[in-house]
């Protein structure tokens, strides 16, 4: 009897590990009209493979990416520009960072590691919707493991294999 209380409970935490054993962002809710800190969670490598970069799209309406540098890794913002102009306190911006890459380092499969970066959710954004991260993480012989996968009208990141991490929308504080 014994045996088969801890063979189904080990059976239920490796359930949950697979479900949860996916990039994701520590803080999943933000206010529109307001910076937001991304905490972008990588929890595994590539089937037994060490992660050996890390690249998040930062999503249109999220505007001023600044990136945290990470001891061990390189860092490249890849900027261009947006699908329109911004007003970032009182300064118009057409174009800024629009990925992230971390890369050079070397995270085991058995390890766990935040890669952040700072950035503004315009007033335009809609509340109570999910603004989705990408992220892919690389690692070595061309494998990765890809954390693109957004839902469309009717589906839940649930539904998906490889769901990007989100961001539920709220308002903006003192609006309505």
């Amino acid at each position: 009897m014994l045996k088969r209380l801890i063979a189904a409970t080990a059976l239920i935490g490796a359930s949950a590990m697979v479900a949860f054993a996916h990039g994701t962002v520590e803080v999943t809710e933000a206010h529109v009209g307001a910076s937001y800190k991304a905490v972008i969670r990588v929890p595994h490598g590539c089937e037994g493979k060490p992660t050996i970069a890390v690249r998040v799209k930062v999503p249109e309406g999220m505007i001023a990416a600044k990136p945290m540098p990470k001891p061990g890794w390189t860092l490249e913002k890849v900027k261009g520009p947006y699908e329109k102009s911004y007003d970032y306190f009182g300064t118009p911006m057409k174009e800024g960072v629009r990925e992230i890459l971390w890369k050079g380092g070397s995270l085991a499969d058995d390890e766990y590691d935040e890669f952040v970066f700072r950035a503004f959710l315009t007033d335009g954004l809609p509340v109570d919707k999910i603004l989705y991260l990408p992220v892919v993480q690389e690692c070595p012989d061309g494998a990765a493991e890809r954390w693109i996968e957004i839902p469309t009208e009717g589906q839940s990141s649930d539904d998906l294999e490889y769901p990007a991490p989100g961001i539920k929308l709220l308002e903006k504080k003192g609006g309505h």
